[in-house]
């Protein structure tokens, strides 16, 4: 996401992901999961990684994410 007000907080598989989102949401915060299978799935192209997911937050949450996410991990 160049020139976005989101950054990248973690790429991981869908089951740390899932957890990962969880926590945020006890803190009110919602990111954007970017899974590049499905939406490669969807349009009917091969899957290059599996089970891979990117958890993006707004940069005014990228330092409560990342204390969540060292909570977690």
């Amino acid at each position: 996401m160049p020139n976005s007000d989101y950054s990248l907080l973690f790429t991981g598989s869908i089951i740390e992901v899932l957890a990962l989102k969880h926590a945020l949401a006890e803190k009110k915060i919602f990111p954007v999961v970017k899974d590049e299978s499905e939406s490669a799935r969807l349009a009917g192209f091969g899957i290059s990684n599996a089970l891979v997911q990117q958890v993006f937050l707004h940069k005014d949450e990228v330092v409560v994410g990342e204390k969540i996410l060292k909570q977690l991990f």
